[in-house]
């Protein structure tokens, strides 16, 4: 139960190394009673950092061994991008993100789909 109040009282605040996105963020009009540690938002950064290192030293392997060949940069982009894309639909890249910062969770737990909760309309010109 607590659990569940803590994921409705939930606000994505700007890491302190963001200063251009904690100038939009107005924490006196924040109705949120608890924000998004500004810690656990680091250390989603830091694994995405090094998810992308991992996948750029993976493509950089494969060309060297000559098991890839790339025509130009864009290609290059275009082959990272769907790298990241299928990691992140799948169970282990989103369990790697999680355990990242600090969830330990089953694969068979992972949800692939997750549904964007959207407050509705009038509810949010209430406020």
């Amino acid at each position: 139960m607590e659990e569940l109040n803590l994921q409705e009282n939930l606000a994505i605040v700007p890491a302190k190394s963001d200063p251009a996105a904690a100038v939009l963020f107005d924490p006196a009009s924040n109705p949120f009673r608890l924000v998004v540690d500004p810690e656990m938002r680091e250390n989603l950064r830091e694994a995405l950092l090094r998810l992308i290192d991992c996948h750029d030293r993976e493509l950089a392997k494969y060309m060297a061994d000559g098991r890839l060949r790339l025509d130009s940069y864009k290609e290059y982009v275009e082959l990272f991008a769907r790298s990241l894309k299928e990691c992140m639909e799948s169970r282990e890249g989103v369990g790697y993100l999680m355990k990242a910062c600090g969830f330990e969770v089953p694969l068979e737990d992972v949800n692939l789909d997750p549904e964007w909760r959207w407050a509705e309309e009038n509810a949010v010109a209430r406020s």
